[in-house]
């Protein structure tokens, strides 16, 4: 990034590809930690790689948004993944090289990539 209007244009592209619902019962969310720390670790190639796939796949029953710190800056860039009726899935060290298998192997076909997680690290 080299100015700031270039800022504002990736902020206005990925603000048109990211909805919010009014009625998220059977929609996916995927978070994506946008603090210092995640931007600082990579986030933002990450967050852009996430629209990109998701719309790429036409999946209309996702939707993507970013939060502040998640309270684990060691393991930025860090993604939240939150499905109707099953438990929150925290990938971290995200790298926008991932996101493709994330969206094809979880978001598609419902199997998480255990060893991008939070999970894989208290073994």
């Amino acid at each position: 990034m080299k100015s700031l209007e270039e800022l504002m244009a990736i902020r206005d592209k990925t603000r048109v590809k990211m909805t919010v619902r009014e009625d998220n019962s059977e929609v996916t969310r995927v978070v994506v930690g946008m603090a210092t720390c995640g931007i600082a670790a990579g986030a933002r190639p990450v967050l852009n790689a996430f629209v990109d796939e998701v719309e790429k796949r036409k999946l209309s029953n996702v939707t993507i948004s970013q939060t502040g710190c998640i309270g684990m800056c060691q393991y930025e860039p860090i993604v939240e993944v939150m499905e109707p009726g099953k438990d929150k899935v925290t990938y971290i060290k995200m790298t926008a090289d991932k996101v493709a298998r994330v969206v094809a192997d979880h978001l598609v076909n419902g199997n998480p990539v255990m060893e991008y997680t939070v999970a894989s690290i208290e073994k």
